[in-house]
């Protein structure tokens, strides 16, 4: 059986592989307002998905500094899996820039 943290990082995984694979390339493309709304989605599927298991339980998730319950866990890992993914996808699409002239 898989851990609490490893079960929430896990899905984060996939929240955003499935949003910046498939969902941002259909849907978003190069636009920033689409991009940031549909994050604020994917972010609030992650949270609803944790929740729905932990919400409740008094569970202490480790962040190897300390610990915090189920709804930081997930908020906080998603945005650190996620901010080399977007850097990744904003230079990809020419949202980020280069340094080249």
């Amino acid at each position: 059986m898989l851990s609490p943290e490893l079960q929430i990082i896990l899905s984060n995984s996939l929240i955003i592989a499935i949003a910046y694979l498939a969902v941002y390339p259909r849907f978003c493309g190069a636009d920033i307002k689409k991009i940031a709304f549909n994050d604020c989605l994917a972010t609030a599927v992650a949270l609803c998905l944790a929740g729905s298991v932990f919400a409740g339980s008094e569970l202490e998730f480790s962040l190897g500094v300390g610990s915090v319950n189920w709804f930081w866990f997930t908020l906080l890992t998603f945005m650190a899996l996620e901010t080399p993914v977007m850097f990744w996808y904003f230079k990809r699409n020419g949202l980020w820039p280069t340094g080249e002239h």
